[in-house]
């Protein structure tokens, strides 16, 4: 039965030693067996259980929520059938919204008027807004609503140049290979961090709500698209990079 390291693991996953560490000081993914040297080690079973968690993430689900599902799962290729369901349910939604798209751009290149019917097809706008109150209140995302609509047509696009420099720079970055926890890419989710506080309305998110942003990121493909853009595998980049900021300047 093969073994990785940790290194090995989170290579192969594409996220950080420290994220993995992290699972496994929440239960989420303890390793198969810890040597005497106090490398931790991991089998087949962790390789299953890591997919799991990472699918459910970019499903938008929070850890906590992620160890009540896992908690529950005891039929490992029932997880797996789950799993794929969920994949389904996720690839039929983005080719809705990729048909779309492509609507939108036929007709608006050809002049003809658009439908509502078409060109919201596949997108839940309700869905962000609800979240944010039910985990911050309404008056957190009426006060962030009351700033956005109070700021000028330049002020907008200022506000949106800063985030269009960010994304660019967690692009470079990616594709230098420098990880997500270095201390030029946590500059990097520094100045993320002071962008969202200022969407916020000056409120600064916890550790839960920086990482739940990261989280969301990765879940829909309208966010993700903002990071990927500048080299697949972006995004998931940045949602580690808010996780390690998270860790070592929010707890």
């Amino acid at each position: 039965m093969g073994e990785w390291s940790i290194q090995e693991l989170a290579r192969a996953a594409g996220t950080t030693s420290r994220t993995l560490r992290h699972y496994g000081q929440l239960g989420l993914l303890p390793p198969s067996r810890v040597g005497s040297n106090g490398y931790r080690y991991y089998d087949q079973d962790s390789l299953v259980r890591l997919q799991r968690i990472l699918l459910l993430r970019e499903l938008g689900l929070g850890l906590p929520v992620i160890a009540e599902v896992l908690a529950g799962e005891r039929d490992t290729a029932a997880a797996l059938r789950t799993h794929l369901d969920l994949l389904r349910q996720q690839r039929d939604r983005i080719e809705r919204q990729i048909t779309s798209v492509h609507t939108t751009l036929h007709k608006t290149e050809a002049g003809e008027p658009l439908m509502a019917e078409e060109t919201f097809d596949g997108f839940d706008h309700t869905r962000y807004k609800d979240e944010v109150i039910e985990r911050w209140g309404r008056e957190a995302y009426e006060n962030s609503d009351a700033w956005w609509r109070s700021m000028s047509e330049a002020d907008r696009q200022a506000f949106g140049q800063t985030h269009l420099d960010i994304a660019a720079d967690y692009g470079r970055a990616h594709a230098d290979g420098l990880a997500p926890d270095s201390a030029q890419v946590q500059a990097i989710a520094q100045r993320h961090y002071d962008w969202i506080a200022v969407g916020w309305g000056g409120r600064q998110p916890d550790a839960c709500a920086f990482t739940g942003l990261g989280d969301m990121y990765v879940a829909d493909p309208r966010f993700a698209a903002n990071y990927d853009r500048h080299g697949e595998g972006t995004t998931a980049f940045v949602r580690d990079a808010m996780y390690a900021y998270a860790e070592t300047r929010l707890h």
